[in-house]
């Protein structure tokens, strides 16, 4: 097994270098953790964030589609 194939591998399947594929993943990964704070905050006020959770989450979901 090539030692690079782990951090290659995928990337290249989906048509991005390494350093793309970590642009797009951490991209992601922000987003989901503003969500996950709106979530929180929903979850001690109801009356706050009700759709900010879940517009994030489809947003990202259209994002990967599009992707693919």
């Amino acid at each position: 097994m090539r030692l690079a194939a782990p951090f290659t591998d995928h990337p290249a399947q989906v048509g991005e270098t390494y350093a793309q594929h970590m642009g797009v993943a951490l991209s992601f990964s922000g987003t989901l953790f503003w969500a996950a704070c709106a979530a929180l905050i929903h979850a001690v006020v109801p009356a706050l964030c009700e759709k900010t959770a879940s517009n994030a989450i489809k947003r990202l979901h259209a994002q990967m589609q599009s992707r693919s």
